[in-house]
């Protein structure tokens, strides 16, 4: 029986989520965190329950602490990032420190690691295509280091399921929902929100933090040991998502063009600002080439699987965090 679980990531994006959704169904909650903030989305009431330890998934003498009698771990600790100066914090946190968390696990001998990847470990196709939990690893100009990174941690984990460790993986598509719009994929409401005009021709997978936290809750119970699941609520080009929340906002829907030559125009005027300023740069060289790709992600395998699971529609995911963000940053 699964009841005390240690979570990583727990102050972040969807670790929150998942915080939340572990507090509600009544399991035991313990959170490691490397400061106090406490995100302003998620009910006090309910982060009050949670037994938070102070550490970090490249301390690995803490980690083995931490999970002293913990019957399962959840690991949602990440950076995402497509920054330049970012790149060894990246590879750091999110293949050095999932490799800590596997090694602690197998060393306390826990029940059950459950690890939050993403699709972008899947890869992205040259020329756009459908990818699904079968599809292998090919490098090429689209993968990302932030892909890279969480490619590398996948294969820790697998190697830790090869010594014994019971793994369950998702693959979650590009989460959205309410939280801080400064950070990760939550940024696109407020470049929504302040009037942006431009949009972009690629295609890309989409879905509600709480469906990935249900998710996640449903995996750690009755996932399959050794198995992957991609979780993605649906495929959307970026013109509709970007038109679906600048609608949410009562703004104006972009409607000029991003194409190659304007994407690699900006992208470089942001390189230079961001020397200039000492500013992370707004767009990059890999998120612009994100922006034109054209992958779209099956979600077949956990449907199918677990029947009574049902994604939220996009409409609606947006239309909530809207109204949400409107009335935080009012």
């Amino acid at each position: 029986m699964i009841n005390k679980i240690l979570l990583t990531g727990g102050t972040g994006f969807l670790g929150s989520y998942i915080l939340a959704a572990l507090v509600q169904q009544g399991y035991t909650v313990y959170a490691l965190r490397r400061d106090s903030t406490i995100p302003h989305w998620i009910d006090p009431a309910v982060m009050g329950k949670v037994q938070w330890i102070n550490g970090d998934v490249l301390d690995i003498v803490g980690l083995e602490e931490a999970m002293e009698n913990i019957d399962a771990v959840i690991h949602a600790a990440a950076i995402i990032s497509f920054t330049a100066s970012e790149r060894k914090a990246l590879y750091q946190i999110n293949v050095e420190g999932t490799a800590n968390i596997v090694n602690a696990c197998l060393e306390k001998k826990v029940n059950r690691l459950v690890h939050i990847s993403s699709v972008a470990a899947l890869g992205r196709k040259v020329g756009g295509g459908h990818v699904d939990e079968t599809a292998k690893w090919e490098e090429n100009p689209l993968q990302t280091h932030y892909a890279r990174s969480k490619y590398k941690a996948e294969l820790h984990v697998w190697r830790g399921h090869c010594e014994g460790l019971d793994t369950v993986i998702l693959n979650p598509s590009t989460i959205l929902g309410f939280g801080d719009w400064t950070k990760s994929s939550c940024a696109i409401f407020k470049q929504m929100h302040d009037g942006f005009k431009w949009y972009t021709p690629g295609l890309n997978g989409f879905v509600d933090v709480q469906d990935v936290a249900k998710a996640t809750l449903l995996l750690l119970e009755e996932g399959k040991n050794g198995e992957r699941y991609v979780v993605n609520g649906d495929t959307w080009p970026f013109q509709k998502l970007q038109a679906q929340i600048a609608n949410g906002f009562n703004k104006p829907v972009p409607r000029l063009k991003a194409n190659a030559f304007i994407l690699g125009l900006a992208w470089r005027i942001e390189a230079i600002r961001s020397m200039i300023t000492g500013k992370k740069p707004l767009l990059t060289r890999e998120s612009a080439q994100v922006a034109q790709s054209k992958t779209a992600f099956d979600k077949r395998k956990l449907l199918s699987t677990f029947p009574s699971f049902q994604y939220t529609p996009l409409t609606k995911t947006i239309e909530q965090a809207c109204a949400r963000y409107s009335q935080h940053y009012a």
